[in-house]
């Protein structure tokens, strides 16, 4: 199955310049590698066919020549200023060459052994005839995280505020098949504005939202998040 790839990177990252990180989110380094470039370098690695980033305008500006000087590994990145998560889906879909997607948050950190044991599912369960296909973890720690309730074969049942048994969390990658990319902009005239609420929508119209489900997903919204991630990948983190 022929796989395009999609970064999001339309945040702000308020809350890390609050917590005194001042490098754009798509631009910090882990493992001595901007986020950016190192998910485009895990991406390109599971054999998606073409990788597109959208990136706000103003940290490209912030960026400057350390973008240039990493060079970008085939990345195409399109700048955007975007209001919203489910506003910057929509946009970067336009981009994105016909086909299944695979989406993924920029601040999204996983083993490279998950992203490919997720990878492999993803494109199985898409194969099989799965609308979509999200990574869900039962490492909750998120401020404002999103529940995953499963039905017994593993096919999402609700997306939620509170925990169910076992308590999962969305991971922010999602495999979207063919089929479901037309949907995004539909939705946002809705007037839904967030990638919740799409997902929601989903499931609430009866589109079959399958699981793959990881150990570990670190969400990078805090400068917190920075210590833990490079301490569980055993690299180093610049600010």
């Amino acid at each position: 199955m022929t796989m395009h790839a999609l970064i999001l990177a339309g945040g702000e990252g308020s809350r890390l310049r609050s917590d005194g990180v001042s490098t754009p989110k798509p631009f910090i380094e882990l493992g001595g590698q901007p986020l950016l470039l190192r998910l485009n370098e895990t991406l390109r690695g599971l054999g998606c066919e073409s990788v597109t980033a959208l990136v706000r305008e103003s940290a490209l500006h912030r960026a400057g020549s350390r973008l240039q000087a990493g060079g970008l590994g085939g990345l195409r990145i399109v700048a955007c200023e975007t209001p919203s998560s489910l506003h910057t889906l929509a946009r970067g879909l336009e981009a994105v060459p016909p086909g299944p997607v695979l989406c993924a948050m920029v601040d999204s950190v996983m083993r490279e052994g998950d992203w490919l044991e997720l990878f492999g599912r993803a494109e199985r369960l898409l194969g099989a005839g799965a609308d979509a296909c999200i990574a869900v973890t039962p490492f909750v720690d998120d401020e404002r995280p999103l529940y995953v309730a499963r039905h017994p074969a593993g096919a999402v049942a609700a997306f939620q505020e509170n925990p169910s048994v076992p308590a999962l969390v969305t991971g922010g990658v999602y495999f979207l098949s063919s089929r479901i990319r037309s949907l995004a902009p539909r939705v946002v005239a809705l007037g839904i504005a967030r990638m919740r609420g799409f997902l929601r929508w989903l499931v609430e119209h009866g589109y079959r939202i399958e699981t793959a489900e990881v150990a570990r997903i670190v969400d990078l919204d805090r400068g917190r998040d920075l210590a833990v991630a490079t301490a569980w990948l055993g690299g180093s983190a610049a600010s």
